[in-house]
C-alpha cells in the first residue's frame, strides 16, 4: 500500500483532521477523540500565524505541519497494520479498549505527540531552515502554550461525557497517581531537553536517540493506562457513568471547536 504523501500546509492538515474526525464518528471509533482535540490546536496556530503572533510565521507553519505529519503518519501506519513508534502504538492500540476513560485517551495522545514528536519536528524545522535551535525557542513555547490551554479546556469539558470525572481529584495527593500528576507543562519542558539532545545527533546516533526516547515514552503511556492501588476502583466508578458510544463523544468534542478557538483568541 502506497503511503499518503505528508501534508504540506496547515490547511491540508486541517482537511485531513476533518476527515479523521468524520470517519471516526461514522465508524464509531475512539481515534476521533485526539483528532478532535488536535483540530482545535491546529486551527488556533493557523489563526495565530495570520495575526502575526509568532516571531516567524512561515517557520511556525513548517513546524506545525512537520509536527502534525508525525501524528498523521503514525495513525496511517497503525491503520495499515504497520507498527508506528512505540508511544503512538500504545496510544492507538488503547482506542480499541472500551475500559479506558476519554481523559486517558487524550492524555495518551498528548503524551506521544509532545514527549516524542514535538522535539523531532522542532529539530527537523530548524535544520530545514538552516537555523540554530535557540532561535526557535520563543515560537516553540508559544505553540506549547496553545496546546496546554486548549487541552485543559477540553479536559474540563469532558465532564459532560464523564460526569464523575472530578472524583479523580480525590487522589491528587497520591504520589503514584500518574493520571493526575501528568503535566503538559512538564512534558513540553522535557520535550525541549530532548530537542537539545537530538540536535547534537546525526545519522545512526540520531535514529538511536529517537528510539531510546520512544521506549521511555511508551513506558510512561503504559503507566497512564495501568494505574495501581485504590485509584483503580475510582477509575472503574468514573467509567461506569461515562458515556460509552464513541460517535456521541466525538460529536461533543468536535462541537466545541468554535468555542475553544474563540476563547483562545480572547486570551
Amino acid at each position: 500500500m502506497t503511503p499518503t504523501a505528508p501534508a504540506s500546509t496547515i490547511g491540508e492538515v486541517l482537511s485531513r483532521l476533518e476527515k479523521i474526525i468524520a470517519g471516526s464518528q461514522g465508524a464509531d471509533e475512539r481515534t476521533g477523540y485526539f483528532a478532535a482535540l488536535y483540530y482545535k490546536v491546529t486551527s488556533r496556530v493557523k489563526d495565530g500565524i495570520a495575526k502575526n503572533e509568532f516571531e516567524d510565521g512561515p517557520r511556525m507553519e513548517k513546524l506545525d505541519v512537520s509536527f502534525a505529519n508525525r501524528y498523521l503518519g503514525a495513525l496511517e501506519q497503525w491503520q495499515k497494520n504497520i507498527p508506528p513508534t512505540g508511544s503512538w502504538k500504545v496510544a492507538l492500540d488503547s482506542t480499541k479498549r472500551s475500559s479506558i476513560l476519554v481523559l486517558q485517551h487524550l492524555l495518551l495522545g498528548v503524551n506521544a505527540h509532545i514527549n516524542l514528536d514535538l522535539a523531532i519536528a522542532t529539530v527537523e524545522t530548524i535544520r530545514a531552515t538552516n537555523q540554530q535551535l535557540p532561535e526557535i525557542r520563543k515560537d516553540y513555547d508559544a505553540i506549547n502554550a496553545i496546546i496546554g490551554s486548549l487541552t485543559y479546556e477540553v479536559i474540563n469539558e469532558i465532564n459532560r461525557v464523564s460526569p464523575l470525572l472530578s472524583l479523580l481529584g480525590l487522589h491528587g495527593d497520591k504520589p503514584e497517581l500518574l493520571l493526575i500528576q501528568f503535566s503538559i507543562g512538564n512534558a513540553r519542558d522535557g520535550a525541549w531537553c530532548f530537542a537539545e539532545e537530538l540536535d547534537k545527533k546525526t545519522g545512526e546516533d540520531y535514529a538511536a536517540c529517537i528510539a531510546s526516547r520512544d521506549q521511555d515514552i511508551a513506558k510512561l503511556a503504559g503507566a497512564l493506562i495501568h494505574l495501581k492501588g485504590f485509584i483503580r476502583l475510582t477509575l472503574w466508578l468514573v467509567h461506569v457513568f461515562e458515556w460509552k458510544k464513541p460517535a456521541r463523544i466525538i460529536r461533543v468534542l468536535d462541537s466545541f471547536k468554535k468555542t475553544f478557538i474563540k476563547a483562545a483568541d480572547i486570551r
